[in-house]
């Protein structure tokens, strides 16, 4: 039976990191603060599930462990990387049209929309947390999803902060390592981080709608705030962007295409 009353105590935590966090943005009117602070929502969530009874088995470590790393990792990346920048981009420009009024707006907009999202995205984490059934084939399978996810995650981000730091890439796209094979393989380890989740809330016996969990999040990667709207910035601010677009898959890691092939099959 699925413990929803310890789910919607998880969500009144979430809520309230939210609206600390739009009371920060206030004071440093800059709501992509709220960025650094997504993986800690489900680092709150778990620490939630994890603190009421009945007390965790085995594989609640496992989870307390992958949650973690992963949470601690990205918050840290995201907080150096927006160290003293102003507002990101795509921030500024909801900004613009949210006006007059914005700061009123973004909370309900941002921050609590983005914690009500990880709630639910943290739910197949409970079942994984409160089970008592043995570590099966799943959860070692779930488990080397999500290490090889994190860093594949991990070496992407590092791989693109390494560019960014030589100043004759100014203004150059990026096109090596992961990212000749992908255009967003940051995005493509998350992807695969929270599926590999979802095999070990399978092994835990979790009720069959938690799939909503790993769904949501890989709809939020591939058609909402992830690729789509990190694709359109990227194509306003830097023509070069359309040849990479050309002959590098958006999201799952390929050889890249020829150009000379994708120009002739083009209408």
């Amino acid at each position: 039976m699925f413990e929803w009353m310890i789910a919607l105590q998880s969500l009144g935590v979430l809520l309230l990191v939210a609206v600390l966090t739009w009371l920060l943005s206030l004071v440093k009117r800059d709501v992509s603060i709220v960025d650094s602070v997504w993986s800690l929502f489900f680092l709150a969530a778990v620490f939630t599930y994890g603190l009421a009874p009945p007390p965790n088995g085995t594989r609640s470590l496992w989870v307390f462990m992958l949650v973690g790393f992963w949470a601690i990792r990205l918050c840290a990346y995201l907080t150096w990387r927006n160290w003293r920048q102003p507002e990101d981009r795509r921030y500024q420009e909801i900004r613009r049209r949210n006006e007059p009024h914005f700061e009123i707006k973004s909370l309900p907009y941002i921050f609590l929309s983005q914690a009500v999202l990880a709630w639910l995205i943290s739910l197949q984490t409970l079942p994984a947390l409160k089970s008592s059934q043995p570590l099966g084939i799943l959860d070692y399978l779930g488990i080397t999803v999500f290490l090889f996810s994190l860093g594949f995650e991990t070496l992407a981000d590092w791989q693109m902060a390494r560019f960014k730091s030589r100043p004759e890439n100014q203004g150059q796209v990026m096109d090596r390592g992961l990212w000749r094979y992908s255009r967003h393989p940051n995005y493509f380890g998350e992807f695969c981080l929270w599926w590999g989740f979802y095999l070990i809330a399978l092994s835990a016996g979790a009720p069959i709608w938690i799939i909503v969990s790993p769904l949501l999040i890989s709809l939020l990667l591939l058609k909402v705030s992830g690729v789509p709207l990190l694709e359109k910035d990227i194509q306003e601010r830097r023509p070069a962007y359309r040849a990479y677009r050309l002959r590098t898959n958006a999201f799952f890691p390929a050889p890249p295409k020829s150009l000379d092939k994708t120009c002739e099959s083009s209408p």
